[in-house]
């Protein structure tokens, strides 16, 4: 039976990073890999993490199953950054992709005719699990590439096509891969459309805190959460917490009979992962609810934050300055760890080839593979190519 398997295409992002390793020249630079880098490209373990795992070490005398939604001291913790609040139906799942994958699995049973519409562009995976599920998808206008900003009109036009029982996925801050995002008032806009429509949000929150604040990036999902019927958020706890290979993520819903909505969720992580891991959930539980860990946690946050701001804006300059062009001003406006320039996918290719500058073919960059000494070449070589 292992014959009638069909090949499955290689991950673009998994390919570009083998041909950085594979790259034998002593001057490459990878803005390619979605993951964050500090100056020394290291993603390190965050103060904090270190510190609750040694406390868990030191008073866990348990590896038995937690419960099948999850721990609820986690579940808790996490409904409280996101929301603001406890409440509503949570489960802990195998990362923020595992939380999108038992969203849109819930999407199904709800109702399978359902078609999910995406911004153009969006993160690769959100499709890809779409149709691995047989469901119908659709895509409305978000990136513009001339400004590099958010084509507002566009997706407030598309999203009046939008049916009663779709579900509209949103990112809810930093934008992945344009690093554009609505402002509160365009959120304010893209609510009515959907209230209109009667269409349920499905909001993918996987960089709360890499944008403009911890609090002010949960402020999309929150205004969406008081003004929508029913919400789904799929959140990640893999960048915030830098405890990537740990899969710790979460699945909130709002709306409708709490009881009945939490007893699908579980039953979803039955057939699913039975119980959910709890490593990664336990560091985050234990530096949610300890007020100094806490508090160290969100300042380290808050200088990867401002570091990749520094980057951008450092970018920003180096790139006017080399191109003789104002036209990557917005690189300095975006959010997260990601922007795209808008360069083509030949120039990228020319950039990878000619300078060993490693980006999407979209030419995604991941700014976090910044730094103050690299800026100067990555500046030069895309002027080289323009």
């Amino acid at each position: 039976m292992f014959d009638t398997l069909k090949p499955q295409p290689a991950d673009s992002i998994l390919h570009l990073m083998q041909m950085f390793r594979d790259d034998p020249r002593p001057v490459k630079v990878d803005l390619g890999v979605g993951v964050y880098k500090d100056a020394e490209g290291r993603t390190p373990v965050m103060r904090a993490v270190r510190e609750a795992e040694r406390m868990i070490w030191d008073t866990q005398d348990t590896k038995v199953y937690t419960a099948m939604p999850g721990d609820p001291v986690f579940l808790a913790a996490m409904q409280r950054l996101i929301l603001g609040a406890e409440g509503g139906a949570a489960i802990a799942t195998p990362g923020g992709t595992g939380a999108v994958r038992q969203a849109l699995e819930l999407v199904r049973m709800m109702n399978p005719d359902a078609t999910i519409w995406l911004s153009n562009p969006t993160w690769p995976n959100h499709p890809a699990i779409i149709d691995y599920l047989g469901l119908r998808r659709a895509e409305y206008r978000y990136f513009d590439a001339a400004t590099g900003g958010l084509d507002i009109e566009g997706m407030l036009e598309d999203l009046t096509r939008v049916k009663p029982g779709d579900v509209v996925l949103l990112h809810g801050c930093c934008h992945n891969p344009t690093g554009a995002n609505p402002s509160l008032v365009q959120w304010a806009e893209v609510a009515k459309v959907l209230t209109g429509a009667g269409a349920l949000a499905l909001i993918d929150l996987a960089y709360q805190g890499f944008g403009d604040g911890l609090e002010e990036d949960a402020l999309p999902t929150r205004f969406l959460v008081q003004r929508l019927p029913e919400v789904l958020v799929a959140a990640s706890c893999s960048k915030n917490f830098g405890i990537y290979r740990e899969r710790t993520g979460v699945l909130l819903a709002t709306g409708g009979d709490p009881a009945r909505v939490q007893g699908n969720l579980a039953a979803l992580n039955r057939l699913s992962i039975s119980f959910p891991p709890d490593h990664g959930a336990r560091v985050v539980s234990t530096i949610l609810t300890d007020p100094a860990l806490g508090a160290d946690w969100r300042a380290e946050l808050e200088g990867i934050r401002t570091g990749m701001i520094a980057l951008r804006e450092g970018l920003a300059v180096a790139l006017r300055d080399a191109c003789r062009t104002d036209r990557f001003g917005f690189v300095a406006e975006h959010r997260g760890m990601f922007s795209r320039l808008g360069l083509s996918p030949e120039q990228a290719e020319r950039v990878r080839v000619d300078h060993g500058i490693y980006m999407l073919g979209d030419s995604r960059i991941n700014v976090a593979g910044l730094s103050h000494a690299n800026i100067p070449v990555v500046a030069a070589a895309i002027a080289a190519v323009m």
